[in-house]
């Protein structure tokens, strides 16, 4: 019997894709979260911080809202070594911010307009991200 797990890929993928639609459709802007974040916390958009710190609210309370009212799924592959989600939370920023965007910016919103930065931008970050778990895995293992 085939486990149901990929429908909350399905779903978040839908939410994301509605969620850069409708950013975009709104306001003319692309939905770079880190981009939106990035402008919160180094204070260069001022005038859209209203704008900005709802899309944040957003990213924070709808999640804890679908959680109260759905079972939330087990997380097996996710390691207990704080240390390790702690420095790869810090890499993810990072690499954001050397790449001039995120998943939601080059990925979603960039490949949905056949943009060739996004697009080359997301083929280097997924290539990225499989060499650090097969590397992780050969040297911490079980990550």
């Amino acid at each position: 019997m085939i486990e149901a797990d990929w429908i909350w890929g399905l779903i978040g993928g839908l939410m994301i894709g509605s969620g850069a639609a409708v950013y975009l459709l709104g306001n003319g802007r692309i939905m770079g979260a880190s981009g939106i974040i990035g402008g919160l916390v180094d204070v260069s958009a001022r005038g859209a911080w209203a704008e900005r710190g709802s899309f944040l609210a957003a990213l924070i309370i709808l999640p804890a809202v679908i959680a109260v009212f759905s079972p939330v799924p087990a997380t097996t592959n996710l390691t207990e070594n704080l240390w390790l989600v702690g420095a790869a939370g810090l890499l993810v920023g990072l690499g954001t911010r050397i790449g001039n965007g995120c998943t939601s910016g080059h990925g979603v919103c960039g490949i949905s307009r056949l943009s060739p930065r996004g697009i080359v931008a997301t083929l280097v970050y997924i290539a990225a991200g499989a060499l650090m778990v097969v590397a992780l895995r050969a040297l911490v293992g079980g990550v």
